[in-house]
Order: structure tokens, then sequence, then C-alpha cells
């Protein structure tokens, strides 16, 4: 039985093949490579912003909770945020000052944790809608590391035997972690939450997985918006006006899947064409160049959803 993220790609490809909205540009793969670094290898974690120092537990458990409510662009721009920092490293820098300052939430507390209690954290308005739903994923997580790994973050790890496929799976049966979308009666395990968690569990020195070149893009709103800029994916005029606009487009709509379907694909194909390179990496690279200001200064797509 084929495994669940080949599954991803077989279905995202059926997805490009059929897109009404999204386009990938095939010529363009081949020459895409050639603005991607040499090596490809992923920034380092930023000590500004991410746990750097401390036990493999307390590196498990700042990962593991970072990528649980790694989500919320749809909301970013009405965040407070740090100085010079975006979305996801104003909520990042938050929980690493909580770690720094206090040591690391207990999963029994997690699962009990309120909105204000994150919002406080985090430097946020307890009212925004962003805190009850960080503290619905939080609670999920808290429940599962105490119930089925007896409170130990670093056991959710192990129990995956080094296999990063192996911890998405499991993560995929948890409400906090769940993404899966559907289009034209096919299921999408997009699961992009679970997959970065591997990836930022492995970049951090927390696992060692054998089977890192099995994940996929991390599909998100960034990187479709990177390589729609760098012009290999091309949108819809309509789509592309409503984007501009700064319309919401609808977690789940046909549109919001192709667009996060056919940069997976896109990202498969461009890997493809350098021997030994990763996607999960690649998508590193092209996150990190998508906080550059020609991609910034341009609107990228925003759905108000908990998978991205």
């Amino acid at each position: 039985m084929a495994d669940v993220l080949t599954e991803l790609r077989s279905v995202c490809a059926a997805v490009a093949e059929n897109a009404r909205y999204v386009r990938i540009d095939p010529d363009h793969t081949s020459a895409y490579v050639g603005s991607l670094p040499v090596d490809l290898d992923p920034p380092e974690p930023d000590p500004e912003c991410h746990l750097t120092d401390g036990n493999r537990e307390e590196l498990a458990a700042f990962w593991l909770i970072l990528d649980a409510i790694n989500f919320g662009s749809g909301w970013f721009p009405t965040l407070r945020k740090r100085d010079g920092r975006s979305g996801y490293f104003t909520i990042a820098a938050g929980l690493r000052d909580r770690f720094a300052t206090r040591g690391p939430y207990p999963a029994d507390e997690l699962a009990t944790i309120d909105p204000a209690a994150i919002a406080k954290t985090l430097g946020q308005d307890p009212e925004h809608e962003l805190m009850t739903l960080f503290a619905r994923s939080l609670n999920d997580l808290g429940r599962n590391v105490a119930t089925d790994h007896d409170g130990r973050f670093a056991a959710v790890i192990d129990a995956a035997e080094s296999s990063a496929v192996a911890l998405v799976d499991e993560l995929r049966g948890w409400q906090c972690f769940a993404d899966s979308s559907r289009y034209d009666g096919l299921d999408i395990p997009f699961l992009k939450r679970a997959q970065i968690a591997a990836a930022d569990l492995a970049r951090a020195g927390v696992a060692a997985f054998r089977d890192l070149d099995c994940l996929t893009m991390f599909a998100d709103n960034l990187v479709p918006h990177v390589l729609r800029i760098d012009g290999l994916l091309s949108y819809d005029a309509g789509l592309l006006d409503r984007i501009e606009r700064g319309e919401l487009i609808e977690h789940g709509s046909p549109e919001e899947v192709e667009i996060r379907a056919c940069a997976l694909h896109a990202v498969g194909l461009v890997a493809s064409e350098r021997a030994g390179a990763r996607e999960a990496d690649i998508d590193s690279v092209l996150w990190h160049r998508g906080q550059e200001p020609r991609y910034k200064d341009s609107p990228r797509h925003r759905s108000r959803c908990t998978a991205y």
C-alpha cells in the first residue's frame, strides 16, 4: 500500500493536469533549477525566534508546539507584529521567550490552556479569533502527548522509529495537525504542518530520519506566491485580480486547492531536475526567498484556516 505522501504526490499531479485556475509552465522547470542555491542547505533556526539550546525533550516540545500553531497566515495582517518580524516569526519568538524564561509547557498544561494564556505568551489580543484556534490546537496536542506518549514530546518522535513518513502518518490522526482537502472527488492529504514538523525536528537535531527525501513541499500561501512571481506558476486573471485586491480565498475552494496542489507538484518537478535534491529543502529555500522585498511587495493569496 502506498504511503500517504506518495498518495499526496499522485493526487496533486492529477489536480495540476486538470486545473482550471492555476497552470504550471513545464518548460520553465529546468531553467528554474539554476535560480536555486547549489547546495540547497536550509537556513539554520533563528536563535532570536527559535529555541536552539536545551535538552532533547525541551527541543522536541518547542518544535511540536510551534508547528501545532504554525497556521493563521490569513489573519497575520491583523496581528501585533514584533519590529521587523513577520507573523510567523512573531509567534515563534513569543513561544521561544516563554521557553527561555519559564521552561517548556507540560503536556497536561497544554491540554487545558485557554486563549487568554496563549495570547499572553504571544503578545496578542486575547479576543483575537486566532487565539481561540491556537488554544484548541494546543489542547489537542497536549491530550495526545499526555495520553499516548506519557507526557513526553520526544516519545512522539521515538515512536516513528527514524521515519519522517511514520511521524507524519501519526500526526495526521491528531486534530491539531489535520490538513486534508477535497477536489473533484479526490482526497488531498496536504499535511503541511505535520510534514514541516518532521523537517523542523530534523533540522534542529532532535530527530534523525532516514527518509526526509519522502517529504513534499509544505503547501502554504507563500511558496506558491514565490513560484508565481518567478514565472513557474500562472493564475487565472480573475483569481489574480481577487488576490491583488486583498480578497480572502476560501479554504477548500477549487482555486485555493489548485494553488496548493500545483505548487506542490511544481516543486516536485523542479526537484526531479537536480540529482539528490529534496523537495523539503527546495521549499525552505523558496520560503526564505519569499521574505525578500520583491515578493513582500506583491499580495499573496490569503485564506483563513488552520492548514497554514
